[in-house]
């Protein structure tokens, strides 16, 4: 069977449900800045959410507006001005989900009828451009936008992005959620953007036109997926988007920083438990196509369980598996759509060499406004290796810990994070592209793939209502390859090529030292329509130090309804 019969199948017996199904949201598209806003509550209120859990994104809208709720409910905590802005703004938001939308809004917002439950008019909402609702059919339609222009000071040359296009969510009789997003995007990049594309993608996005000389990049993005829930405790969702398994800035599990990917993924949370699984149809972009010009595809079978052990601690265990069967593309083994089995027991049983990882992470509500965070991750377990000395390639782990403090100093909506990264060499690697930890030729976890150690540093101020300043730091230590030694730090790179077979350690080869330093600061125009002024240091020694030049950028930019696009590597 192929994947096609094999997921149509599985997703058939939850559609079954579909008829007791109970009231459907869509998901708060993933946004460092906007989840910050939302995890900063869970600090302050120093309990763990009963809506989600943090380290499985994206959240509900649903779950997001009953969690605020909750928290502006609590009689032991002071919000100031700003917190009062930032719970209108996110609220408004997902504003079908508020008990009062009249009261939410101030006035600015005609009041549902009583009498049709109907609402229904252009702007009528400060979140949406059009909106309809009724108790069968439930809209929200948006405009989206980014644009920027700046001047990269070393080179010379200026910068610019350019992304317009449309976003809409909604609901079918309460029950089934669908959301889509589409848009068109060009722009000019700063140099190291335009090495990181020519050794790897586009980071973030699938195929991508480069323009003469390579000084351009052209390229669609779409996003799009189905919902509901088959029972109370379960929820289902298929289509075509991002997921991210985490705490911390970057994810050593599953990130965002590759493209958007084909997934079905079926969320349980039942009391302290959340459990999900996650199976992928992915592309190998690194390999030449088929003939008929079709790129190869690969799977994934990924799952994810978290439990609150208690209120301030939560603990969770990650496992995933990536393969390809035949050499037409097809083949998802349907030993992995087992929900609830141990993958590695099921590569073992099939005799296959598929890529196994296993993972385990942590977030730790340790003090007033304090939490830690963590995630280690083991690519390929084989004990006999792991303390014997020998510092063997098999060693294949990758570790994180990291802090989080708001209103840092007693300074009101000061917020800090601290994170610190390590990767050994060949992680994520494999003999081919078929079962890297690679997606259209981007890694599925850290952006600096393999081989680095990193720290980075994280300051976010919401200084008035309206106004933020973020900082972010970034030093990276990475072992690059060289005179066409693979030293681990390439992903692409089959491992079987590697130079060593022991005395392997972190950043071996050619040693690239990077300092990113950005500043921005955005301003909040009108819900979701921020104006952005951002600079940005980029100071890269050692390893063709004269290759790639340092960034020296300024840039100033609007933007609506899309997120801020960081790109720190």
């Amino acid at each position: 069977m192929r994947i096609h019969s094999q997921v149509l199948l599985l997703f058939s017996v939850f559609v079954s449900f579909a008829h007791v199904s109970v009231c459907q949201s869509t998901f708060a598209p993933l946004n460092d800045d906007y989840y910050h806003l939302i995890e900063r509550y869970e600090l302050r209120h120093q309990k763990l959410s009963s809506k989600f859990h943090s380290g499985i994104k994206p959240f509900e809208r649903k779950a997001v507006v009953e969690f605020l709720e909750e928290i502006e409910a609590e009689p032991r905590l002071e919000f100031n001005e700003r917190d009062d802005a930032n719970f209108r703004f996110l609220k408004w938001d997902s504003w079908e989900w508020t008990r009062d939308t009249a009261n939410l809004v101030k006035g600015t917002f005609r009041r549902i009828s009583e009498k049709t439950g109907r609402q229904r008019r252009l702007w009528a909402h400060p979140a949406d451009l059009y909106s309809h609702r009724s108790k069968d059919f439930d809209i929200h339609v948006n405009f989206v936008t980014n644009n920027f222009i700046g001047k990269d000071g070393n080179l010379g040359k200026a910068v610019m992005f350019s992304g317009r296009g449309m976003e809409l969510r909604g609901m079918i009789n309460e029950k089934l959620g669908f959301y889509t997003y589409v848009s068109d995007n060009q722009g000019f990049f700063p140099r190291y953007v335009q090495d990181y594309t020519d050794h790897l993608n586009f980071p973030g996005e699938g195929l991508t036109k480069i323009g003469a000389r390579k000084k351009n990049a052209d390229f669609f993005s779409a996003r799009g997926y189905i919902t509901f829930h088959p029972l109370k405790s379960i929820n289902l969702q298929f289509g075509h988007d991002k997921n991210f398994f985490g705490n911390g800035y970057r994810s050593l599990f599953l990130s965002d920083n590759s493209a958007p990917y084909l997934f079905l993924k079926l969320n349980t949370r039942i009391g302290r438990f959340n459990y999900t699984n996650l199976w992928t149809s992915m592309i190998n972009n690194q390999d030449a196509p088929y003939p008929n010009l079709l790129r190869k595809k690969k799977y994934t079978a990924m799952h994810h369980l978290s439990v609150n052990i208690t209120d301030r601690l939560n603990i969770g265990f990650f496992e995933a598996e990536v393969f390809a069967r035949d050499s037409t593309g097809g083949g998802f083994d349907a030993n992995y759509l087992n929900p609830i089995i141990f993958y590695r027991f099921v590569e073992s049983y099939l005799g296959s060499s598929d890529n196994a990882l296993l993972g385990l992470d942590f977030k730790w509500l340790a003090l007033k406004n304090t939490s830690l965070y963590g995630q280690a991750m083991i690519d390929e377990f084989l004990s006999r290796d792991l303390f014997n000395g020998r510092k063997s390639w098999t060693r294949k782990y990758a570790f994180q810990l990291g802090a989080k403090r708001v209103d840092a100093f007693n300074i009101p909506n000061f917020d800090l994070q601290t994170e610190y990264n390590v990767v050994y060499p060949y992680t994520y690697s494999h003999r081919d592209g078929d079962r890297n930890y690679m997606h259209y030729k981007q890694p599925l976890a850290h952006p600096l793939e393999a081989n680095f150690r990193e720290f980075l540093g994280i300051a976010r101020w919401q200084m008035n209502e309206r106004l933020t300043l973020y900082g972010t730091m970034m030093l990276a230590k990475k072992g690059m390859d060289t005179a066409g030694l693979n030293y681990g730090g390439d992903l692409t790179l089959d491992y079987d090529t590697r130079v060593y077979d022991s005395g392997v350690h972190v950043a071996q080869g050619m040693v690239r030292r990077t300092r990113l330093f950005d500043l921005r600061f955005s301003y909040l125009l009108k819900q979701n329509l921020f104006l952005d002024y951002r600079m940005m240091k980029r100071k890269v020694a050692g390893f063709k130090t004269g290759a790639v030049p340092n960034t020296d950028l300024f840039s100033v930019g609007i933007r609506y309804n899309m997120p801020y696009r960081q790109q720190t590597f």
